[in-house]
């Protein structure tokens, strides 16, 4: 009697459970993207569509240019706001504004973050706001970079490999006409993930990792200049559980937590 009980509880557990897995509600993802060198108007519709079939998100697009072509000093109108992440579960940063100089307005990006929304941080974002006179926006994403390498293929090193984001990657990949970005400075919560060998500077550059600012997870890569590379399996992968990581949605086995995986294909 007492075993048909336990039995029955547990599969009642499992029924609750999976009821609770499929009304989950989706991961609410803020983008922002824009600015010089990269295609952003395809770029956004490559990640927002490749994520969403791997992981239950839904977004928010904010694609902003600067008025006169290739101005790196814009600010993007939305981060002038206030409480402008509220209401999200997690920004993805894919912008590449390096000559903003107002400190006021860059350490109100990285403010929410600090507070604790997870960030996504991917390819130029890394060289964002590199020009103001602050270090919270290098400090936000664990790393210091100031130029990268000329576009050439890249062999990325999987240096993580029990890391959930990195479980199951190849030990080494080929990512065709990419940037290798120099690592200038890590912050002190910086985890390397992945690497690549430079040829100007005769030594590894960390270009996937994590990072840990004030309450807020971070997951960064500087890997992504070429629609090529965004459109790869292996970068989308790689991405999407990052952003699962940075929202303690992601399993120890780098797969998404029930309710998590992607409602559609």
């Amino acid at each position: 009697m007492r075993s048909a009980l336990l039995t029955l509880l547990s599969l009642a557990c499992l029924s609750v459970s999976g009821v609770f897995a499929e009304d989950m509600k989706p991961l609410k993802v803020l983008m922002v993207c824009g600015g010089c060198c990269h295609d952003y108007e395809n770029q956004k519709l490559i990640l927002s569509e490749g994520i969403s079939a791997r992981a239950n998100v839904e977004f928010t697009i904010v694609h902003e240019e600067a008025r006169v072509k290739d101005d790196r000093t814009h600010q993007v109108s939305i981060y002038k706001e206030k409480d402008w992440a509220k209401g999200y579960d997690v920004v993805l940063h894919n912008e590449c504004f390096g000559a903003v100089t107002d400190v006021a307005f860059v350490d109100g990006i990285a403010k929410p973050h600090f507070d604790g929304v997870p960030a996504v941080m991917l390819h130029c974002s890394t060289h964002s706001y590199r020009a103001a006179q602050t270090d919270e926006w290098r400090k936000c994403l664990g790393q210091t970079s100031m130029k990268h390498e000329k576009n050439r293929d890249l062999k990325v090193r999987n240096v993580a490999e029990d890391h959930p984001i990195m479980k199951g990657f190849p030990k080494e990949w080929i990512d065709p006409k990419d940037e290798l970005y120099e690592n200038i400075k890590l912050w002190e919560n910086f985890k390397p993930l992945g690497t690549a060998y430079g040829e100007d500077t005769k030594k590894d550059h960390h270009c996937i990792w994590t990072n840990q600012y004030g309450a807020g997870r971070v997951f960064g890569t500087t890997l992504g200049h070429n629609n090529s590379t965004m459109q790869d399996p292996v970068y989308l992968d790689l991405v999407t559980r990052g952003l699962l990581w940075a929202c303690g949605k992601l399993g120890e086995d780098g797969k998404p937590l029930p309710g998590y995986e992607a409602k559609r294909k």
